[in-house]
């Protein structure tokens, strides 16, 4: 049996819409409003709420949406492997990435994190910077092989080969006797009310500790992972006292943003 809703037109005619088209309609309101509530999605689809979860919980096995207690959110889009990513949104991410290099001064100790954003960083880094870099991201510790004057921390632990960094319990040990003046993280989601997340549990664990040893947060993150969320959060978003973005970013994503207290950066 195909579960329908009706929908009124203006000329007061009705259609039967499908599931399909129920899901799209659902799919649309979160591309409008940010989140939808089940409740909500059930009185105005005069379905049970049964029948809405079972909706999300099929747009989310399919990466189109992120589920939360009462509702869901936007996904963050589905992040491929390290070398895929290289070359996804380059210009943008260059970008940022200039951006936040010119906020590092001469003898700062700087937590970089891993992912494409941070290598494009490394690169915008002048070869005469003197300052410490701390990274559990080994491609991010060789790229700073030839800065002479750059003392380079590289925190061990288990390797996350997906974004190829190190990650678990000897990682956060590791990571608690650090002070650090900046901290550049890059994350995968970026939402005002479900905060920063991350799609692996314990780099999400990582970027916390790291965060938590920084005097600043600044977080690293084009408008595609604005209002988005993946499943494992890192903090609430004052977690960051800035992101930076590009400066094409809709500002209807980054409003609720600065409203929240975080300072948002265009490069």
């Amino acid at each position: 049996m195909l579960a329908c809703i009706f929908v009124q037109f203006q000329d007061n005619s009705c259609m039967t819409m499908l599931t399909s088209q129920r899901k799209k309609a659902i799919l649309d309101a979160l591309k409008r409003d940010g989140q939808v509530l089940a409740t909500e999605l059930s009185v105005r689809f005069d379905v049970s709420e049964d029948t809405v979860r079972r909706d999300l919980r099929e747009l989310a096995a399919e990466g189109l949406l992120q589920r939360v207690h009462g509702g869901a959110l936007p996904a963050s889009p589905a992040v491929a492997p390290f070398a895929q990513r290289e070359d996804m949104e380059s210009p943008v991410k260059q970008r940022i990435a200039r951006r936040a290099a010119a906020m590092i001064a001469p003898g700062q100790v700087v937590i970089i994190d891993g992912g494409t954003t941070s290598a494009h960083l490394v690169r915008s880094l002048p070869l005469d910077l003197s300052a410490t870099v701390v990274t559990h991201s080994p491609s991010v510790a060789v790229a700073l092989a030839d800065h002479p004057s750059i003392e380079v921390v590289l925190i061990g632990g288990r390797l996350y080969k997906h974004s190829i960094v190190t990650v678990g319990a000897a990682a956060v040990e590791a990571v608690s006797h650090i002070h650090a003046d900046i901290y550049f993280m890059g994350v995968t989601g970026v939402h005002p009310k479900a905060g920063l997340s991350t799609g692996d549990f314990e780099e999400a664990y990582i970027k916390r500790a790291l965060a938590g040893r920084a005097a600043e947060t600044v977080v690293l993150a084009s408008s595609a992972k604005l209002n988005a969320a993946s499943p494992y959060v890192i903090g609430d978003i004052g977690l960051a006292q800035t992101i930076i973005v590009e400066e094409s970013a809709d500002s209807k994503l980054t409003d609720p943003i600065e409203k929240a207290g975080v300072t948002v950066l265009r490069a």
